[in-house]
């Protein structure tokens, strides 16, 4: 059992270095040149300190040579004695000046590379991002990858690189090293394996807990972060300062860093205790072969200069062989954090199969046909939907906040898939549509709509990337909208920052917000499905009506989806759908659901009476 449990560890920190060749391949696909020139500084690197060690040996003992003969001289000559060991000395300073040289050149490239390196890694995380449908990143799972991903594998790839590199210059390091030491003895390798091992296991098992324990704690950790953000946002400051919630929040970080930091201390303070303990046997070691070579200098049986050689060598090559090992257990760290990236990398997304530029039934509009949706671990949103929406036809949604009437305005952008049924536009399902032509045909601003710390101008051209920087269009968008008149008065116009992240921003009203959405929506000039979810929430009265004017107005010939909890809004629409508990429970007209007497009757006449 010990045996086979022995086996499994092994097959593991074995196959997790699978990883090392899709580094190796990414590095080489960042930038071959610097690849290229890694290889041979670090070829420059690991073969040259045994030469320079070699000619160290034949300085020592050409010194000694030396000595013999200005004392043997009748007429000696100092300049003509010393002139082989002064070239040696030269040919030294050239060595070890090319040492240097190569280790600037690692130290460069590598530099250079961790910049083009991480960027690469960082748009590739970016990039998978976009594949993920919402559904996806609203799966806690999924997302404690993204953040581990995140956090660590933007250098992991370099730092792989850059040990396999330097695994393998200590490799010739050493080979060279052990060419040298085998002349006095084979079993000088031996005590080189037995200072060192010992520290390598140590180190590679604390690496594979420290991983672990990186793993288990992505929740709390992106919880802290989450907390950090909450005390340090101007965008909820105002109600942390309002409810009192710095101590309470601050306490809460506080504690989980407290947990945390306990965790790797105890992981920190067995790790170094591990070390120092099992480094003490490198260090025997060493003085044991010291004590070796230096009897073998005394009874004669090599020369001083071998005997200095052989110091150097023994010390340098222990130190390569430490390095080996200690780069083999970086390695294996770093392939522990590459799986992270590369399991979020290789996670499936939802395929986007259509390709779709026009529907089968051209003017059908828009069909829900008993589309359920639920969301991961089985809670229905939506049941049963069905509705048909024609083109130059308004419908608007009414229920109570969570009754799934968002999801279906999701369900129609596409963010979300249905689970039973099925969504026509045209006469063809949605999931047959080319994905950039459908969202082209669909304007929509959501309750939550976000925020960017842009220019207007740049708020506006986000509703339509092909028109981002059209100056007209933005113009035209913000007419629509009712946000031309204030943006004229602000200082910069279209081009003024919005947000206080950066300098000189200016900060809108909760209403001047609603309108720079709003006419992001109309960015969308080939749009023929228009949605509002709550668009004037922060509106006054005056202001709703004004917009509603406008979007009535623009909206002609197009299918209008609108939802809000305002009945001054939505009675004029040609249906009426109140949903409760994701199903529908009434449709129809204002006045035919006045005079059912229902759900809708009983809201109105609520809101009404608060009029009066």
């Amino acid at each position: 059992m010990p045996f086979s449990r022995a086996a499994s560890t092994m097959a593991d920190f074995v196959g997790v270095f699978r990883y090392s060749r899709r580094a190796l391949a990414l590095v080489w696909d960042t930038s071959r040149a610097m690849m290229l020139g890694l290889a041979l500084c670090t070829l420059v690197a690991g073969v040259l300190p045994a030469l320079a060690a070699w000619v160290g040996q034949l300085i020592v003992d050409g010194v000694v040579g030396a000595m013999q003969a200005f004392e043997e001289a009748e007429a000696p000559v100092l300049a003509v004695i010393l002139a082989p060991v002064l070239q040696l000395v030269a040919l030294e300073a050239l060595i070890i000046g090319l040492i240097a040289l190569a280790q600037r050149g690692l130290s460069a490239q590598q530099s250079l590379l961790r910049a083009i390196l991480g960027q690469r890694v960082n748009v590739m995380i970016l990039e998978k991002a976009g594949t993920l449908s919402l559904s996806q990143f609203e799966d806690a799972e999924l997302y404690d990858k993204l953040t581990r991903a995140r956090r660590e594998a933007s250098t992991r790839p370099l730092s792989l690189v850059t040990k396999t590199f330097g695994l393998i210059q200590s490799a010739i390091s050493l080979a060279s090293f052990s060419v040298l030491l085998v002349q006095f003895s084979p079993w000088a390798l031996l005590i080189l394996a037995l200072g060192a091992v010992p520290v390598f296991v140590s180190e590679a098992k604390f690496s594979g807990d420290a991983f672990r324990l990186f793993s288990r704690r992505s929740p709390e950790t992106r919880m802290q972060s989450y907390l950090e953000t909450v005390l340090a946002r101007e965008d909820s400051i105002k109600e942390v300062k309002l409810f009192g919630l710095e101590g309470l929040f601050l306490a809460r970080y506080r504690a989980i860093f407290e947990r945390l930091f306990g965790e790797d201390r105890r992981l920190t303070l067995r790790r170094e205790g591990w070390g120092f303990a099992l480094g003490l046997l490198g260090t025997l070691t060493f003085y044991l072969a010291y004590a070796w070579v230096v009897l073998e200098a005394v009874v004669g049986s090599i020369t001083l200069g071998q005997m200095t050689m052989y110091l150097m060598v023994f010390k340098q090559g222990q130190a390569a062989l430490s390095a080996i090992l200690t780069a083999i257990s970086g390695m294996y760290e770093d392939n522990l954090y590459l799986s992270n990236l590369y399991d979020y990398l290789e996670h499936p997304a939802q395929h986007e199969r259509g390709v779709l530029t026009q529907g089968v039934s051209p003017g059908d509009g828009l069909r829900f046909e008993n589309v359920s949706f639920a969301y991961p671990g089985g809670r229905a949103a939506l049941s049963d939907i069905s509705l048909h929406l024609a083109p130059g036809r308004s419908l608007a949604l009414v229920g109570e906040n969570g009754s799934g009437k968002t999801t279906l305005i999701k369900l129609l952008t596409r963010l979300y898939f249905p689970t039973e049924g099925r969504i026509l536009l045209d006469g063809s399902d949605l999931r047959d549509w080319d994905a950039q032509t459908l969202r082209r045909r669909v304007g929509v601003i959501f309750q939550d709509f976000v925020r960017y710390q842009l220019p207007v101008g740049e708020n506006l051209g986000v509703g339509d990337t092909q028109a981002f920087e059209d100056v007209q269009r933005w113009r035209q968008a913000a007419h629509f909208g009712l946000a031309d008149t204030f943006i004229e008065r602000m200082p910069q116009g279209y081009q003024t920052q919005l947000g206080r992240w950066f300098k000189n921003g200016q900060e809108l009203s909760g209403g001047q917000w609603q309108k720079i959405a709003l006419s992001r929506a109309y960015m969308r000039e080939d749009a023929d499905i228009l949605v509002l979810d709550e668009p004037t929430a922060a509106m006054d009265a005056a202001a709703e009506a004004n917009v509603f004017a406008r979007f009535r107005a623009h909206a002609r010939n197009k299918m209008t989806i609108l939802i809000s909890h305002r009945f001054s809004t939505v009675r004029s629409a040609d249906l009426i759908l109140v949903i409760d508990r994701g199903r529908i429970i009434e449709r129809g007209t204002h006045d035919s659901l006045l005079r059912a007497n229902g759900r809708y009757a009983h809201l109105f006449r609520l809101q009404a009476e608060g009029y009066r």
